[in-house]
């Protein structure tokens, strides 16, 4: 047992998770939290603070406790900036809830925060990640957290006195420097927000503007006898209202989120590295969360970024950001788990919408063949299990899980006509040939999408039309030679393994060498100046997708006529 919780993080985390939990709420149900704010995208950055708290949450499930992982949306923070690609009079929005912010032009959804809570939504349900929701809009104006808010105005100084600790800490701490990281904080509710220190004194609470509808506002008195509070708005009103009735107004950040903390007895929550230094609402908050609201900070990892190859780390307050929705198109739900799964939280990663893809598909197939045979090690046998299913069952998974490489040409070749697409299917393997597409799907969908999606018009794959007159007329003698066996050879090779053999065994031949030799200098100059022969004249460039595949997806006749062939 000590071995797998070695090689297994979730496991490791799972069991500090609840000793923990026993020890602060013994018999009660284990909480673990996630904390979005559907300001634009929830890009796949974000996702690593559902995926980490999912992970553990399911494992606790699994050895039969009573979790819940809790997704707070902080739809009730400010709008903070237009996103690109949006219309730019949105700006008129700054200030208001986000869900006082109308959707973005064409949405079906009610306000700015359910249009970009919504993609989220259905791919948790595609990846199999059960929460209890959360909203923090539903929450403030429903006054449940009246008790809490009181509390912390009654505790003001001495909140103001903490966050003093840390202020000058602050400033003399490490900034994020980084573009990338910048970014990626952007939106986070930590680098930036209000802490509510005022001219005319500290307030943990801001109000919206009952006229403007905006934040805008600054509190000028407060009295903890009748809880009136008095505030001025930039927009010119002002009024005094009684805190123990209004409900349309919240928390500074850093006092926001202890507050929930104690509120919700929340055990384990992981956070983002912009938390980690002196100042940040996490550190503060665990301050806050003992000295103020007598309850105990929840214990959980620094998470670290996680971007797009080829692209700057994320921020969710851009426009074009991928998300998990984006991912799912060209990824199946085990595999995007996967990726989460395999990586220790403090170690950054990169996910691949390009033409790595398909090698973490060749990866996750390897993984796949070495669980099924037993010889998987115990740190990937565990992500494993985890990426395929959770406690509450296995995810689907494609039936005939045909390599994606495989897949995305055929798609290309044949530009995903059906009839075409399955009969290279059939000839992948003659002897157990694929009967119908829905065996090789959503694998299939996965891979056409990467096609349609991923793949400029020069990186597509078009077979000639008509053979290379001029090239085949050039061609020298052992040229001729190495494209006869070629040809010769197809109906006896007609299979992928087989046409492997094929491709890779021609220039051996031609070299007068065994079948079974070993590869030598000579020889994979030879192969690869064959290689690039056939895709001349197959496709007119020097490479191109897999030989084998593109010979199943161009035909045997046609094979035959384009390298010179009647």
């Amino acid at each position: 047992m000590a071995q797998a919780i070695d090689a297994d993080w979730v496991a490791r985390f799972a069991d500090e998770v609840i000793v923990e939990a026993d020890k602060r709420a013994p018999g009660k149900p284990i909480v673990c939290a996630s904390g979005l704010s559907p300001s634009g995208p929830v890009h796949l950055g974000n996702q690593r603070e559902l995926m980490t708290p999912h992970l553990v949450a399911d494992e606790i499930k699994r050895r039969g406790r009573e979790v819940r992982h809790i997704l707070s949306w902080d739809d009730f923070d400010r709008f903070r900036k237009v996103p690109g690609g949006i219309d730019p009079s949105w700006a008129e929005h700054i200030g208001k809830p986000l869900t006082a912010v109308p959707a973005p032009a064409g949405s079906d959804y009610p306000n700015w925060a359910e249009h970009f809570k919504a993609p989220l939504v259905e791919a948790m349900g595609k990846l199999g990640i059960e929460v209890t929701a959360i909203s923090q809009t539903a929450m403030y104006t429903s006054g449940a957290y009246r008790g809490q808010i009181l509390h912390a105005m009654s505790q003001r100084a001495k909140i103001d006195e903490v966050l003093g600790r840390y202020r000058t800490k602050k400033k003399a701490g490490k900034a994020l420097t980084n573009p990338d990281e910048v970014a990626a904080a952007e939106g986070s509710g930590a680098a930036s927000e209000d802490d509510g220190g005022t001219a005319s004194g500290y307030y943990p609470y801001k109000p919206y503007c009952q006229d403007c509808g905006k934040d805008t506002t600054t509190v000028t008195a407060y009295d903890d006898a009748t809880t009136a509070l008095t505030y001025t708005c930039a927009c010119g009103h002002s009024e005094t209202v009684l805190l123990s009735e209004f409900n349309y107004g919240k928390l500074v950040w850093k006092v926001d989120w202890p507050m929930r903390w104690a509120y919700e007895g929340v055990v384990f929550e992981p956070s983002g590295v912009d938390h980690s230094s002196p100042g940040s609402s996490f550190v503060v908050g665990s301050q806050l969360v003992r000295e103020i609201f007598d309850a105990e900070p929840p214990i959980g990892p620094m998470y670290a970024f996680v971007g797009i190859k080829g692209m700057a780390k994320m921020s969710s307050s851009r426009g074009g950001v991928p998300t998990a929705a984006d991912a799912l198109e060209i990824m199946e739900p085990p595999l995007l788990r996967w990726l989460y799964a395999r990586r220790r939280p403090n170690q950054s990663f990169d996910i691949a919408f390009d033409q790595e893809v398909q090698r973490l598909y060749d990866e996750w197939d390897g993984l796949t063949t070495r669980v099924e045979n037993g010889t998987a090690s115990t740190g990937d046998l565990a992500a494993y299990g985890r990426s395929a299913a959770t406690a509450a069952g296995p995810l689907p998974l494609t039936p005939r899980p045909v390599p994606y490489r495989t897949l995305a040409s055929i798609v290309d070749i044949t530009t995903g006509n059906d009839d075409q697409t399955l009969r290279i299917l059939r000839d992948l393997d003659p002897a157990d040939p694929v009967k119908d597409l829905d065996e090789t799907r959503p694998r299939l969908d996965c891979a056409s999408n990467w096609v349609r999606t991923q793949l400029t018009p020069d990186e597509r794959t078009r077979v000639r039309e008509e053979p290379d007159a001029v090239l085949l007329d050039g061609l020298d003698d052992d040229q001729r030679r190495s494209l006869a066996m070629l040809r010769a050879g197809l109906q006896d090779h007609w299979s992928l393994d087989g046409l492997t053999t094929l491709v890779y065994g021609v220039p051996k031949q031609m070299l007068g060498l065994p079948a079974d030799v070993k590869p030598t200098p000579e020889l994979k100059v030879a192969q690869r100046s064959f290689f690039a022969l056939l895709y001349r004249l197959l496709i007119g460039k020097e490479t191109g997708p897999r030989l084998p595949t593109l010979l199943l997806a161009t035909g045997a006749d046609r094979v035959r006529e384009l390298l010179g062939g009647s």
